[in-house]
């Protein structure tokens, strides 16, 4: 079987709702089998998420509000690429200091995902930065609540493991978290 064999032609599409951070789209499609059909999902930027390291080793998370979930929520900072962005280690530079106030002294890339993308058309590109300093200065959003924290490690790394059980359960942060884990130490 090839992927000819399971693509969706998409024959229109349009935005069915839009507000800051994504859109919801409706592609009118035709199935492998000839059915036409309809289907919804949110449409949003490329998004970067950093694993920041400050000179001595810990890890530089935020808490912030989130109001799918109806609470505060621990992780990386993150945050969406703008349409003149080019260079996403640029993103992930801005981004950092954005949300936290910190500024690394380098950033490489560390993986990219599509975290939900059966609903979703989001893609993650994840960067570990190092020598993060609190020298810049933080610039939420207007509907941003964040706090800023460090923490060691083996800590972050123990509550993404320990997740539902009073750990981190954001997925942005399990996967950063996960792969640098498995790939980088």
């Amino acid at each position: 079987m090839s992927d000819d064999d399971l693509t969706w032609e998409t024959t229109a599409t349009d935005i069915d709702y839009s507000c800051p951070g994504f859109d919801v789209r409706k592609d009118d499609v035709r199935l492998p089998d000839g059915t036409e059909t309809d289907y919804h999902y949110v449409d949003e930027p490329p998004a970067v998420v950093v694993l920041p390291f400050t000179p001595d080793g810990d890890v530089v998370v935020i808490e912030e509000w989130r109001q799918a979930v109806g609470r505060v929520n621990r992780g990386l900072p993150a945050g969406t690429s703008e349409p003149e962005d080019d260079d996403l280690a640029a993103v992930a530079y801005r981004e950092l200091t954005e949300e936290t106030g910190y500024e690394a002294a380098d950033v490489e890339r560390l993986t990219t995902a599509e975290p939900a993308n059966g609903i979703s058309n989001t893609v993650h590109h994840y960067f570990v930065a190092r020598g993060c300093e609190p020298t810049g200065e933080q610039e939420l959003d207007f509907n941003e609540s964040i706090r800023v924290d460090t923490t060691d490690y083996d800590s972050l790394l123990s509550d993404v493991v320990d997740g539902g059980r009073d750990g981190v359960v954001d997925g942005r942060t399990a996967i950063g978290v996960l792969q640098y884990e498995l790939a980088e130490r």
